[in-house]
């Protein structure tokens, strides 16, 4: 994934991770690590938002609007299934101007609701409506990893 970010963002000078908490900002944390060895400048920061009902209570993000503003983001999660989570991680920054905004998901279900297509995949997977992706990651997880349940 890593590698797919550095060839969609070569002539960017600085790229913004935010990875949406729990799991993408663990996904978020391991890109910028890679994308450190390519000699690339990388902001981290995670989306914060209530999953089931994103209306519910603010959708926040951990870094300061100047650090984002007028920049290339990638937004990360760890599962695409309707697009529902990404759709409304989206709203705080469509309040300011941003160079560019791509989605990477470590798997893509393709079960697509809302018109949310993520630009980097780790995984594409074609799965039923009753199958469930469970990916395991974490500060306590030694060896990441993805599965269908």
């Amino acid at each position: 994934m890593a590698t797919q970010i550095v060839e969609q963002n070569y002539e960017e000078q600085e790229i913004v991770l935010l990875g949406i908490q729990e799991r993408g900002y663990y996904i978020a944390e391991l890109l910028a690590l890679e994308l450190q060895q390519f000699n690339i400048k990388v902001a981290l920061g995670s989306i914060t938002l209530n999953k089931v009902n994103p209306l519910a209570s603010p959708i926040e993000i951990s870094l300061p609007q100047t650090d984002w503003q007028n920049k290339c983001i990638i937004m990360v999660d760890d599962v695409a299934n309707s697009g529902k989570t990404l759709f409304y991680a989206m709203k705080p920054l469509m309040e300011v101007v941003v160079q560019k905004i791509q989605v990477a998901v470590l798997v893509d279900r393709q079960h697509k609701l809302f018109p949310i297509a993520p630009d980097i995949i780790g995984h594409s997977l074609s799965t039923t409506l009753q199958e469930r992706i469970d990916v395991e990651i974490g500060k306590d997880v030694i060896d990441p990893s993805a599965y269908i349940s």
